[in-house]
């Protein structure tokens, strides 16, 4: 896949401030000069947030968890070819709220399905593509649950046992360990501010490695 523009995703487990830290992340940029898309995943495209709703919709039939990891796929499939290339064939940067980790972490990690699988599934559908850059938000599952909990109603992920969240971080933490030059681990357990320090600083220096590299 060819593209000229850059593509940074965000990821966490529940309550971590991933929007809050968008934000940030959406107007750094734009002070920089750079155009750019926001997007989010399932979703993206009108036909992956229909198939967003399915996901996260609770129900009383039981989701099979390969169903669940290929419903994933399929709206990622649809995001990338509508939303996402498009933005970076045409020099844009995108950033989007999680991305293909996100089904290591939660049906590779979570649903303990593994990375093998997950593995030969996106090299199948993405043929290899990846973001420039992940910056993960990392906090501790209780701390994160107790602030989703003020959110209000949880959706069908939200409302899993602990125990699933504490191997979705597990998963997400060894994605990091194995790939620490894209994926960098941001403690979200401070303060905003020092939250969007950290963030502040992965950003500048990816963005001075870039003009060193043009």
């Amino acid at each position: 896949m060819n593209k000229c523009g850059i593509f940074i995703t965000i990821e966490g487990t529940e309550g971590v401030g991933k929007s809050t830290n968008i934000a940030f992340i959406r107007d750094w940029l734009k002070q920089k000069g750079i155009e750019m898309v926001d997007t989010r995943e399932p979703g993206g495209t009108p036909l992956a947030e229909e198939i967003r709703e399915l996901l996260l919709a609770k129900r009383d039939e039981t989701v099979d968890s390969r169903t669940e990891l290929l419903l994933m796929f399929a709206a990622r499939c649809q995001h990338l070819s509508q939303t996402i290339m498009p933005a970076l064939e045409a020099g844009k940067w995108v950033l989007s709220d999680r991305f293909t980790d996100a089904s290591f972490a939660y049906q590779g990690a979570g649903r303990e399905l593994g990375f093998e699988r997950l593995q030969l599934l996106e090299n199948w559908s993405l043929q290899g593509f990846k973001p420039d850059l992940t910056i993960m938000l990392d906090l501790p599952i209780e701390v994160g649950l107790a602030r989703a909990e003020e959110r209000g109603e949880k959706d069908r992920f939200e409302s899993e046992q602990i125990e699933f969240f504490k191997r979705v971080r597990a998963g997400y933490l060894a994605i990091a360990e194995a790939e620490p030059e894209r994926m960098k681990v941001v403690d979200a357990s401070g303060t905003i501010e020092q939250v969007q320090q950290q963030i502040a600083k992965v950003l500048e220096g990816f963005y001075a490695a870039l003009e060193a590299d043009s």
